[in-house]
């Protein structure tokens, strides 16, 4: 799946760039060609003959160097490969991604490749959980950036938790599933994700309990089938998915404008669990608790987003899927969503407090689709979406 494959990987510096020495090695016995670039904090943990031994050709240094530009320029360089993966991708580096900045060769590269970017963060624990490096990974997650990891763990400077860079073969099975070219290869799937918050006054705002968990297990699942993903999300606690273009959104009015604008797709899939109603008295200050009564809200109904999608005379996705959480008569409410809506498929689950689903980390589906309704048995997320993801890839053809 890989051999013949061509990776422009970017080392920044950090006590992790000794893991991209075995990352060279595994993507090399996978039959990939691998083009290396350090950068110069880079060459504090591992050098450059190093590098340039495993992976069999010449290491990438200066931006202004006289002999690279004459034979390869920075601009052919970033566009030569089929993917570019930043590993370790350093607090640094990825603030200087998310900012735009040019000003050594990896960042240049960076910012003049026309091709898919990997990065696989590492760093200290308080660097990563800092709102300033989450603040820069949204930012490039929305730019269509993917990731891997970290993974939580004893690091280098004795502390614990996320920050570790991958392991080496997590690596390589994220830039698989980057260059894959599986059964939806070439196909756009766009997919609605967690919850929507309808705000009621600064500080306050309806919402509801989904984590976002199975669109994120979904969205993978899509990717590695070598999907192009387009994930519209409210504001989930789940994380987001590793490959896919990210829009975020709020409220389900601003889900609709963005589903509307990432229209056309072959299919689209809507396991977003939007908000009935909106505040329509949502107040520009906060609400005082005044000893005169409660205060009254007014409420309007929000537009149907997959009713929306699925009734398109022009432009319609081919498979439109729906997702029904119900808390009694399942199979009843969901086939009767489903022609009322007018989608092809509904995903129906209860969601009931005790079955401990939403939120959780298991799913137990039906599936409701012109045949009938397909019960499948109570499993992870993440296999219910690969099942699922199968199905999508059968139905597209």
């Amino acid at each position: 799946m890989l051999a013949g494959k061509h990776v422009l990987l970017i080392i920044s510096g950090g006590i992790a760039a000794f893991k991209s020495l075995d990352l060279i090695r595994r993507l090399r016995e996978r039959g990939v060609q691998v083009t290396p670039v350090l950068t110069r904090a880079a060459e504090q943990f591992v050098t450059p003959l190093s590098v340039s031994a495993l992976a069999g050709t010449k290491v990438y240094r200066d931006l202004f160097d006289l002999t690279d530009e004459a034979e390869m320029g920075h601009i052919e360089l970033s566009r030569a490969a089929d993917l570019v993966v930043v590993a370790p991708a350093s607090a640094d580096l990825m603030a200087k991604m998310a900012a735009g900045l040019a000003n050594d060769l990896a960042s240049t590269l960076l910012l003049a490749t026309d091709k898919r970017v990997l990065i696989a963060p590492a760093m200290n624990v308080r660097m990563w959980d800092h709102p300033a490096t989450q603040r820069n990974l949204a930012t490039l997650q929305a730019d269509g950036v993917l990731s891997v990891g970290p993974n939580s763990g004893d690091m280098a400077c004795g502390e614990y938790g996320p920050g570790r860079m991958s392991e080496p073969l997590e690596i390589v099975d994220d830039i698989a599933a980057a260059l894959g070219e599986g059964p939806l290869q070439g196909k756009r799937i766009l997919i609605t994700s967690g919850p929507t918050h309808e705000p009621i006054d600064p500080v306050r705002y309806i919402a509801n309990r989904s984590s976002g968990a199975q669109g994120t297990a979904l969205a993978n699942a899509l990717a590695d089938l070598g999907a192009e993903v387009h994930f519209v999300t409210g504001p989930a606690s789940a994380p987001m998915p590793r490959a896919a273009q990210i829009t975020r959104v709020e409220t389900a009015r601003a889900m609709k404008d963005a589903v509307m604008a990432a229209l056309p797709a072959d299919a689209a899939i809507f396991a977003a669990a939007v908000a009935d109603w909106h505040v329509t008295s949502a107040s520009d200050s906060k609400i005082k608790k005044e000893g005169d009564g409660l205060p009254t809200l007014s409420f309007a109904e929000n537009p149907d987003i997959l009713a929306g999608v699925a009734q398109l005379k022009t432009g319609r996705p081919k498979l439109v899927i729906g997702f029904a959480a119900e808390t009694d008569d399942v199979i009843a409410h969901a086939t009767a969503k489903r022609l009322r809506k007018g989608c092809d498929w509904i995903v129906a689950n209860d969601v009931s407090p005790e079955t401990g689903i939403m939120g959780g980390a298991e799913n137990d589906v039906t599936l409701i689709t012109q045949d009938g309704a397909e019960d499948w048995p109570r499993m992870p997320k993440s296999d219910v979406s690969r099942q699922l993801a199968a199905r999508i890839a059968e139905a597209l053809g």
